[in-house]
């Protein structure tokens, strides 16, 4: 019995899974917090590995034979020419590089040109419009910069000594915004339009490649952005999909090839496996339920959840269009929330609680339409978040979605998804495994929701929804 790890850094903490190559059975784990209050816009990177030291204390990694690295997506770390950060890591979703966003869009003639280009139209917190931002407002410390990391990068680097060979792979690459997921290759004159000249890219490694041995003889894979590990530890396929319930909500699916859409509505990534994962984002998810039980004046959502049981499906027609944080499916940044068919029966706690419900999920199933509009084959749903756990999200998901819908337990799948790619890429070095299949673990445990007789009585709630969003806002969703 071999054993492998797989280390998930966060933007806030670092978690450490030790699992058996074989069966993936988690057998030991470390966690430990970054060090530093609230989620700055600038991070040191040393703070990932004195947190990564941390977790892997006691003893963790002792008999590990490999391991993977996940890492938060969108994090910048420019190198200088030696190879020394020029400044802090530009990490997260961050907001002051939003006029840098639409900058890059223009420059290059628009959302369909970004679309065609590498998959995906320029956000606030894509690399490539960090390096605009660094251009326009740090222009010394772009000058400086000569090397392009992302954090998962970085930390597979610095883990086998700062070699000169400096890897990545598809998935983490095909976030960056310099690189197409369609062609397989970076795009080197958006890092100049960006940043203002070239600089030295990773090389891009196949899913079951390693990126190399430390001295100890510890083998380290390729590595792999978060939602790329996420989707490989819960084991996700052809068929399935990812409903991910934040503040703000995301779809994915995993699909043969790379999908282009120059609305800018689907991030074309790549995942950990040579497949593709489009990815379809809401910016209102369960932000939309904490208004809604702050209206109320309830405590939490599961209060909530508890008042809109006691309505039924379509709310005695009250809809509620969740667009509190202007939406991005559809394309409306400007726009507001909307309550609509308020009549004298409807207007009460539980009806305006359950058309939170729905109007969330519906505002998902509009994100769904935009992927099955594209040819990707949905039949399976992973409901991940907190409020999957919620009865009534539980017991409208299914028919609304129009799908299997399936809650996996609470685990770290992330985490566990590295420690997958690290036992691929160990069972390859060894000849046990083909490059192209990764490892068979045992998947998620998980809780079962089939749509049952309840399915006319979602797509019924989904017709109601869909003529209130074309009353109020007609022609803008178009999946």
């Amino acid at each position: 019995m071999g054993i492998v790890a797989g280390l998930d850094s966060s933007p806030d903490f670092t978690r450490i899974v030790v699992c058996d190559t074989d069966t993936g059975a988690v057998l030991r784990q470390g966690y430990a917090p970054h060090p530093v209050e609230g989620r700055p816009s600038d991070v040191d990177p040393q703070v990932w590995l004195l947190s990564l030291g941390e977790a892997a204390g006691g003893g963790l990694l002792e008999g590990v034979q490999a391991i993977g690295v996940s890492s938060q997506q969108n994090a910048v770390v420019p190198l200088d020419a030696q190879g020394n950060t020029v400044r802090p890591a530009m990490v997260g979703g961050d907001k002051r590089a939003q006029v840098a966003a639409a900058d890059l869009v223009d420059a290059l003639g628009g959302r369909e040109a970004w679309a065609q280009a590498v998959g995906s139209v320029p956000q606030a917190a894509q690399p490539v419009t960090k390096l605009r931002w660094l251009a326009k407002n740090e222009p010394e410390n772009a000058l400086r910069t000569a090397v392009l990391l992302q954090a998962h990068d970085w930390l597979v680097w610095q883990l086998l000594g700062r070699p000169v060979r400096r890897t990545t792979d598809r998935g983490g690459a095909s976030g960056t915004g310099y690189w197409s997921a369609a062609t397989g290759a970076y795009r080197p004159d958006l890092v100049e339009l960006a940043l203002g000249h070239q600089a030295v890219l990773p090389e891009v490694i196949g899913p079951s490649d390693a990126a190399g041995t430390t001295p100890e003889g510890l083998l380290i894979s390729a590595g792999t952005g978060e939602t790329m590990a996420a989707a490989f530890g819960l084991g996700i396929g052809l068929g399935d999909a990812v409903v991910s319930l934040g503040a703000s909500g995301s779809v994915m699916a995993v699909h043969p090839e790379a999908l282009t859409d120059q609305s800018g509505m689907i991030t074309s990534l790549a995942d950990a496996t040579g497949m593709h994962l489009p990815v379809v984002t809401t910016l209102n998810a369960v932000r939309a339920l904490r208004g809604a039980a702050e209206l109320l004046g309830l405590p939490d959502l599961e209060s909530l959840s508890e008042l809109a049981m006691k309505s039924t499906p379509g709310a005695h027609g009250l809809v509620l269009l969740p667009y509190l944080e202007g939406e991005r499916t559809p394309n409306l940044p400007h726009t507001a929330g909307t309550l609509a068919g308020l009549r004298r029966e409807s207007m009460k706690p539980e009806h305006l609680a359950r058309a939170a419900f729905e109007g969330m999920l519906c505002g998902l199933a509009d994100a769904l339409d935009v992927l099955r509009g594209r040819g990707v084959d949905v039949r399976r749903i992973f409901l991940l978040g907190p409020a999957a756990e919620l009865p009534a999200v539980q017991a409208s998901a299914p028919s609304l979605f129009g799908a299997q819908v399936v809650v996996p337990q609470p685990a770290d799948y992330t985490a566990i998804g590295a420690a997958r790619q690290a036992a691929w890429a160990l069972g390859v070095s060894q000849g046990t495994l083909d490059p192209r299949t990764p490892p068979a673990w045992q998947g998620a445990a998980a809780q079962v929701l089939e749509p049952g007789e309840e399915l006319a009585v979602g797509q019924a709630v989904r017709q109601q929804y869909t003529a209130v969003r074309e009353q109020t806002h007609p022609g803008a969703f178009r999946p």
